[in-house]
């Protein structure tokens, strides 16, 4: 018995030296051990697989190669035996596994230039007395309270058998009872997985999946066994809330940070890591680099949903041209799933508020100084306008009217009247208006037809002139005038003294015996005066045919224009006058500055000095601001015969 059993030594020694002279001679690249080893139960099928069959080892769809296993104990060739085991490539099958058959299974693999092996082990352990199920187990959680999954783990058995397009069937147990679909809350859900509605402390048991199938004309099963364990502690699939797929736009050359915010709803505290990725980097969280990452935050969550809160920062210090047009993904890594979320950069639209700002901040200053320009200069910009673009304006020559403007000013023996006022109307209104200006005036001191009566000759000599240039001073409309007259209405006077004007003919000619404006008696002594007045403001106010022109000749007090009539008083308020006054009395504010020292001391009263007689004077401009256009537009002749017909 001895020699025997040395004769069997001496027989193994010599088949593990010839194989291992064959490795030598071939040079194979050794691989060792497989790290994991395949357990199994007699009269279970068991499946050693060989990794040597993969691109990391050599461009396995380019280079023929061939396989061969052997014992390692007999070093004897493995080959297909009925009912026992299968060669098929780099699979080795077991059908019926017996304790004999644990042991390492050498793996060699042939190229035309190179040799690999590798050894796989087998332990083939008998089960435990009274214990269903396989001796080892795996271990899985469920969590309390909640669904839950158990996951077969026989998922490389079926990929194995679909590759060879066999067929093969699973069924699970809980202890020694199979388990039913949808009985105590479990479900199939695929080939690999139960699931259970809500896990509860009877769950907390051994759970095997059986795995049926035909190789090799031998129908047999593989097992696996799950210790699940139910646990109070537990997470759920972590929730990314930023970024949220989302557009952002930044400032080229500007700092940017975007949050990555994870929620993790559960129990307690879980190995999760997060992480940010793009350009197909992940991104470091060292700040020496001009894109990195944070420190990941932790934050602890009770209500009103218990969880934990993850957050990491991506920080990039300076904006980039290569920093745009990037999707930036926010990766979270879980026993759970890999949830992500992320955000496109995008440069930044232009900013148009500055520039629409500053343009409509400029247009309003630009309206604001043109404006001011425009008030300040309007008299000199209004006859610029004039005189550059005539064409834009019609020719007056052709509306029926004779005169430019008819000079109404108080009379010789009228109240106001004065020889300055006499001297202004007869003889510094023509000499600047007709002979610089080219203005035709009907005067009436001066122009007036002997014997004409003096009613027609103010209707007739007002309606063919353009304008009316009413001289008044402080006088004309105070002298004799009783305070409670003031208030009355003066449009009605108007119209009544423009309706009795027929009746009245026969006494015009008796100064003394007129009626006034506002209805009193004697404040005009002279009938001609008063009728200009009437018709002026009848056309003015009442019809608008006629345009006055205030020519205010001295300055008149807030006290003098109250007594004004009420007429007179509005047109002054809503036109305005032209002031005689202010240029006599800019013109001697100039001399007095002119004056000599010794003048002053000599006592030497101040004189009337000669006012402007240029066009170009603040006064006359005013004038001919207010004068009739002078255009070169012709008129229709329709609307020429329309304008004589209202003249008649």
């Amino acid at each position: 018995m001895g020699l025997i059993s040395t004769l069997g030594s001496l027989l193994i020694f010599i088949g593990l030296y010839g194989i291992c002279t064959g490795f030598e001679q071939d040079t194979c690249n050794n691989y060792k051990t497989q790290f994991e080893r395949v357990f199994s139960v007699p009269g279970d099928m068991a499946m050693l697989n060989s990794t040597l069959v993969s691109p990391d080892v050599f461009n396995i769809t380019t280079v023929p190669y061939n396989i061969t296993w052997y014992d390692s104990r007999t070093g004897q060739k493995m080959s297909n035996q009925t009912g026992r085991t299968l060669v098929h490539g780099e699979t080795l099958w077991f059908l019926n596994a017996t304790p004999e058959d644990s042991g390492e299974y050498v793996t060699i693999l042939r190229t035309p230039f190179h040799c690999y092996m590798q050894a796989t082990s087998l332990v083939v352990e008998p089960p435990i007395a009274g214990e269903c199920g396989r001796p080892r187990k795996v271990d899985q959680s469920l969590t309390l309270g909640v669904a839950d999954t158990l996951s077969c783990p026989l998922k490389d058995y079926i990929n194995k058998l679909d590759s060879y397009n066999i067929s093969s069937s699973l069924t699970w147990y809980r202890g020694c009872e199979p388990i039913v679909e949808g009985k105590d809350g479990y479900s199939y859900r695929d080939r690999t997985k139960i699931s259970i509605k809500k896990v509860e402390e009877q769950h907390n048991s051994t759970h095997t999946c059986t795995l049926t199938f035909t190789l090799g004309g031998i129908t047999g099963s593989v097992s696996e066994t799950i210790k699940a364990e139910v646990t109070a502690v537990y997470s759920m699939v972590p929730q990314v809330h930023e970024p949220a797929n989302e557009i952002i736009k930044a400032q080229m050359g500007s700092n940017f940070t975007k949050r990555c915010r994870v929620f993790v709803p559960g129990i307690g505290t879980h190995f999760i890591d997060v992480i940010w990725s793009g350009r197909d980097y992940i991104f470091n969280a060292d700040p020496s680099d001009r894109v990195y990452t944070s420190e990941q935050r932790l934050s602890i969550q009770h209500s009103p949903k218990p969880g934990f809160w993850l957050e990491r920062l991506l920080t990039v210090s300076e904006l980039k041209e290569e920093d745009f047009h990037i999707n930036y993904t926010c990766i979270v890594f879980s026993s759970r799933g890999m949830p992500k979320g992320y955000f496109t950069l995008l440069p930044a639209d232009p900013n148009i508020i500055v520039p629409i700002g500053s343009m409509f901040g400029g247009v309003t200053v630009l309206f604001i100084i043109c404006v001011v320009i425009y008030y300040l200069f309007k008299v000199d910009i209004v006859l610029w306008f004039r005189r550059v673009f005539p064409v834009l304006y019609t020719n007056t020559d052709l509306d029926g009217k004779l005169y430019d403007a008819y000079v109404a000013y108080p009379p010789p023996g009228a109240i106001g009247f004065t020889e300055k006022v006499e001297t202004f109307a007869l003889h510094t209104l023509p000499q600047v208006l007709e002979k610089a200006c080219d203005y035709k005036l009907f005067i009436a001191g001066r122009d007036c037809q002997p014997g004409q009566a003096i009613v027609d000759s103010v209707e007739e000599n007002i309606q063919a002139s353009r304008r009316l240039l009413l001289l008044y001073t402080a006088s004309t409309f105070t002298s004799k005038r009783h305070t409670s007259s003031t208030s009355s209405n003066n449009n009605n006077n108007f119209s009544k003294n423009i309706n009795s004007k027929d009746n009245s003919e026969s006494k015009t000619g008796d100064s003394s015996s007129s009626t006034s404006l506002d209805g009193s008696d004697e404040v005009y002594p002279d009938t001609r005066q008063q009728l200009e007045c009437v018709a002026a403001m009848h056309r003015v106010l009442l019809e608008g045919s006629l345009k006055v022109v205030l020519v205010e000749l001295e300055e008149i007090t807030p006290a003098q224009l109250a007594l004004f009539p009420e007429s007179v008083r509005h047109l002054r308020k809503k036109q305005g006058a032209v002031c005689w006054w202010k240029n006599l009395r800019t013109r001697q504010r100039r001399r007095t500055c002119m004056r000599r020292r010794e003048d002053e001391e000599t006592g030497e009263q101040d004189t009337q000095f000669s006012p402007s007689l240029s066009p170009s004077s603040k006064f006359w401009k005013e004038m001919r601001y207010y004068m009739p256009v002078r255009g070169k537009r012709a008129v229709y002749p329709e609307k020429t015969a329309l304008l004589n017909m209202k003249g008649l």
